[in-house]
């Protein structure tokens, strides 16, 4: 198994880059979104990397950071969707942010992307919405500041803003969540999010 590339940077194309590790070119198949950290020609690169084979081929997908190739492991582990698909999903935004929208169930944002319809779109956050929101609700927790903070609503809100939210966004959904510690209080914001998209 091929988990990780490093080396030079020989071919940089839209949807694939061309490495030089020790003398053998590897073609490795990326998001637009990871494609934007790859050095330009003759630089050095280095991606995590997942080999997918086939009956009659091997590829071989690169990503910028583990999050992402868990999240592609996640989407090509959905009926319907192969790792070209799971490719152009991950071309659709930062690794979060598609994250947060799988466990909000929003759909439409997957279906912005081309060659994924309605219904690859839905099944993809019907599959993952609820593994999905676990790994964020953990994230959630991690993200809370510790120490003891004595104002857990402002723990939470900067947990959120850990996350990824705006503070706009944090302040909304503050507003409707409910617990007793910053942990309490995030996770019941998260489910309101999820809620909220889903209605």
């Amino acid at each position: 198994m091929i988990a990780s590339v490093s080396g030079e940077v020989l071919v940089r194309r839209p949807d694939y880059v061309v490495i030089d590790a020790a003398g053998v070119g590897y073609r490795l198949a990326v998001s637009s979104e990871t494609l934007k950290g790859v050095p330009a020609r003759g630089r050095h690169a280095a991606l995590h990397a997942h080999l997918v084979a086939r009956d009659d081929s091997l590829s071989l997908y690169g990503f910028a950071s583990e999050e992402e190739r868990d999240l592609f492991l996640e989407l090509i582990s959905v009926s319907g969707v192969g790792p070209k698909v799971a490719i152009a999903a991950l071309s659709g935004g930062p690794v979060r942010e598609l994250l947060r929208a799988i466990a909000a169930g929003d759909a439409k944002r997957f279906q912005a992307v081309p060659g994924i319809g309605k219904r690859t779109s839905e099944r993809i956050v019907m599959e993952l919405r609820e593994r999905v929101a676990g790994q964020i609700e953990g994230d959630a927790e991690a993200a809370v500041p510790g120490g003891g903070a004595e104002d857990p609503r402002a723990a939470a809100r900067e947990g959120l803003l850990n996350l990824g939210y705006t503070p706009p966004e944090a302040e909304r959904l503050l507003d409707e969540a409910r617990g007793e510690t910053a942990e309490e209080i995030v996770r019941s914001a998260l489910r309101g999010a999820a809620g909220a998209k889903a209605a």
